[in-house]
Order: structure tokens, then C-alpha cells, then sequence
């Protein structure tokens, strides 16, 4: 059976950091790209960045680019959202996905795209 698991949301001020982590069991990562996703309320669903673990490419979102980054831990399992210089309009539920590869990165991105499987989502909460 497939899981993700995210954890680290949270409450933070504006200017602030919080890392979001996505316990991964059940895939085998190089088979699939991670994606970050995230949804505030009245708002389209968002894409963050995703991450191809076979070949170490990440594409993120214009809106992210230069504050967020990802790291993965390979003994744990885990994908790890490094999430910086937070804004208000961070704010919104931050879920992680897996999908089978696919080379097009920046088509993973979109928010129509369907991904495989998909976690529970975890809050985050920017104050102004």
C-alpha cells in the first residue's frame, strides 16, 4: 500500500521558515516524480515544485522560486519542503503527491494534472 505522510505545518509570522515533511512508504522513489501542491481557501489548487529523484531535477513555481527548496533523506524516506522568507499568500493546506515519471517536469506542475497518490495535507498558516 501506497502512503504519504506530510508533517510541519504550522503557525509562523511573515519573513519566517517551516519545513514540511512527506513520510514516502510503499513506491519506489526513483519510479516517481514528488510533487508539493497546495490549496488555500476559494482558491485554485496550486502547484509548489516537484521533484524527479532519478535524475535530481526540480522544477518550481514562479511564485516559489528563490524561497523554497527540497531535500530528501534516502535512509528515511522522506521528502522535506524547505520553506523560507515566507509571505501571507503562503498560506494554504500543503499536500505531497507521487506520480509515475515523466520527463516533462513543468507539466507535473500544472494544477490539472492527477497524480497517483496523494497525502492528507498539512496547514500553514503565514501571519501578517
Amino acid at each position: 500500500e501506497v502512503q504519504l505522510v506530510e508533517s510541519g505545518g504550522g503557525l509562523v509570522q511573515a519573513g519566517g521558515s517551516l519545513r514540511l515533511s512527506c513520510a514516502v512508504s510503499g513506491l519506489t522513489f526513483d519510479d516517481y516524480v514528488i510533487g508539493w501542491f497546495r490549496q488555500a481557501p476559494g482558491k485554485e489548487r496550486e502547484g509548489v515544485l516537484c521533484f524527479s529523484s532519478s535524475d535530481g531535477r526540480t522544477y518550481y513555481a514562479d511564485s516559489v522560486k528563490g524561497r523554497f527548496t527540497i531535500s530528501r533523506d534516502n535512509a528515511e524516506n522522506t521528502v522535506y519542503l524547505q520553506m523560507n522568507s515566507l509571505k501571507p499568500e503562503d498560506t494554504a493546506v500543503y499536500t505531497c503527491e507521487a506520480t509515475m515519471f515523466n520527463s516533462a517536469l513543468d507539466l507535473l506542475l500544472e494544477p490539472t494534472y492527477e497524480y497517483d497518490y496523494y497525502g492528507q495535507g498539512t496547514q500553514v498558516t503565514v501571519l501578517s
